[in-house]
Order: C-alpha cells, then sequence, then structure tokens
C-alpha cells in the first residue's frame, strides 16, 4: 500500500502541474522512487491511475455538494451543485480541465462515471420518474455527460463566461431530468437552476482545487465503495 500511496501522490502533482498526457510512465516512477515492475504490477498502464483518481474524485462530489445544499433545498440543487463544481474546477487549471476531459473519454473511467452518477440521479429524480429504472437513468447520464465534457472543453472568455456556461449547461440537462420545469407549468423554477449553480462559486471550487494540490493523498490510496462493487477491487 506504501508504494501503491507514493506513486497516486506523484501522479496527482504530476498531472496537475504538467498535464495527463505530458506525465510519463518514466517520470512517475522516478518521482515516486519505485521500479518501473512495482508500478505495473499495480497499475498495468497510466490510464488505470486515471481509473483509481476518477473512482476517489466522483466518489466524493455528490457528498461534498449535498453539504454545501443542506436539508433546506430541494434534491435538484445537489445536481446543480455537483455539476457546477465541475465546470467551475475546470476553469480554475488548465490540467485539471485535461484530467476531467479524459475522464469523461477514456471507456473504462467514462463507464465508471456513467455507473457512479446514475444511483445519484435515481435518487434525485426517480419522483419525475417514477416509471424508469437504473437503465433508464444510465442512458441518460450518457447524454448529459457528453453535454458537460462539451462544456469543459471549452474554456471560458469574455464572450462565454463561467456563468453563462453553468445557466447554458444546467437548463440544457433540467431539459432532460425536469421536463415539466422547462415545460412552462412554472416558468420561474428554471431560476432557481443558476441560483443553486451560485452556491458553487469560484471561490469554493478554488478551495477544493487548493486542497486536492496540497493534499493529493485525499484523492488516493483507497477505492470507492461503488468502484468495488462495479469492478470488484
Amino acid at each position: 500500500m506504501e508504494t501503491k500511496q507514493k506513486i497516486l501522490t506523484v501522479c496527482v502533482r504530476l498531472f496537475l502541474e504538467q498535464g495527463y498526457s505530458r506525465t510519463t510512465i518514466t517520470q512517475i516512477v522516478e518521482e515516486a522512487g519505485v521500479a518501473r515492475g512495482s508500478f505495473q504490477n499495480l497499475f498495468p498502464t497510466k490510464d488505470a491511475v486515471l481509473m483509481e483518481l476518477v473512482g476517489t474524485m466522483f466518489g466524493g462530489q455528490f457528498g461534498v455538494a449535498k453539504n454545501i445544499v443542506g436539508d433546506n433545498l430541494p434534491s435538484v440543487y445537489t445536481y446543480a451543485v455537483e455539476t457546477a463544481m465541475q465546470l467551475t474546477l475546470t476553469e480554475l487549471n488548465e490540467n485539471l480541465r485535461e484530467i476531467y476531459i479524459e475522464a469523461y473519454t477514456l471507456p473504462d473511467t467514462a463507464e465508471y462515471i456513467y455507473l457512479h452518477t446514475t444511483a445519484e440521479l435515481k435518487r434525485i429524480f426517480g419522483s419525475a420518474f417514477p416509471e424508469y429504472t437504473e437503465s433508464d437513468f444510465y442512458e441518460m447520464e450518457i447524454g448529459t455527460a457528453g453535454l458537460i465534457r462539451n462544456y469543459m472543453a471549452r474554456k471560458c472568455d469574455i464572450h462565454f463566461p463561467l456563468e453563462r456556461k453553468l445557466n447554458r449547461f444546467l437548463t440544457a440537462s433540467m431539459r432532460v431530468y425536469s421536463p415539466h420545469a422547462v415545460a412552462g407549468l412554472q416558468p420561474a423554477d428554471l431560476l432557481l437552476f443558476p441560483s443553486a449553480a451560485a452556491l458553487a462559486d469560484t471561490s469554493y471550487s478554488r478551495v477544493l482545487f487548493v486542497r486536492w494540490k496540497s493534499h493529493p493523498d485525499l484523492l488516493s490510496g483507497r477505492s470507492s465503495p461503488m468502484r468495488q462493487r462495479i469492478y470488484g477491487h
């Protein structure tokens, strides 16, 4: 476990400092002070390291969002804050943007995200779709995951600021998960989604990013229960 922890800690630092694609296995083993064989016994590929980190990243994000929202707001705010945090974090560091985009692109990590998010979606939006099964929410998540990935890939600028990006994404995703609000029964309901996004403002996301960069061991060394259930390890 000590070797694994050293590798993951070095990987987080290198991925954030120089980018996922520019980090090589040779760099990782040299910085971690471990043999290449020891690395490959734990992680057959660099993508396997990302899989480990994704399990921790996505295993904790909904929990953080729930804590921000509290118990007095509808559960839909949890979805809004969690996705807004992801989009905000990717604007703080280009290398972190790359990590998230890779996670949503590589087949194994993307599948983990789909499966992990499906359970949360059913809990949050199940009452709006009482006849839907986990398979239905899984298929919906494939679509909205592609949506958030594409918004992540488009860097904010003066013409497309973060606030507009959050509003565009949340409005589009709510057309999938909350069609009654979009249909116009309560037009003012759409205003709550940008308000929810404000709870995940840049200052809070910056705290998360600094915490990650300063303490990379928080994101490594332990598989999430969801990953254990899905992959058996």
